[in-house]
């Protein structure tokens, strides 16, 4: 069975720096389609940052020139780096897995926390 596991969450002061990673196994990771998503309190789940099999990326405005998203495939490990953290990027993050060969393979890690506050 296909599992995302993510790391790299915590608390951290407004200004500082993340970086999160989430590591799959069982899968054809370099095959697959790779997002960040987050959830704040009281809010829908929102795509954060994006980056196809090819390597090709994209950002949520608010994030764009803050926040990068990159694929080790040798490790199969996605990360986001999170630069000039604000309280607005208070959320759970939780990466994503998609591939569609026939049908749509689409899978979630469990989400990890984090909190900008000072």
């Amino acid at each position: 069975q296909v599992q995302l596991a993510e790391s790299g969450g915590g608390l951290v002061q407004p200004g500082g720096s993340l970086r999160l990673a989430c590591v799959g196994s069982r899968m054809t990771f370099n095959m697959y389609d790779l997002h960040w998503y987050r959830q704040a309190p009281g809010k829908q789940r929102e795509l954060v940052a994006s980056i196809t099999e090819g390597g090709t990326t994209s950002y949520v405005e608010s994030v764009k020139g803050r926040f990068t998203i990159s694929r080790d495939n040798a490790k199969n490990t996605l990360y986001l780096e999170m630069n000039s953290l604000n309280p607005e990027d208070t959320a759970v993050y939780y990466c994503n897995a998609k591939l569609i060969v026939g049908r749509l393979y689409d899978y979630w890690g469990q989400g990890t926390q984090v909190t900008v506050s000072s």
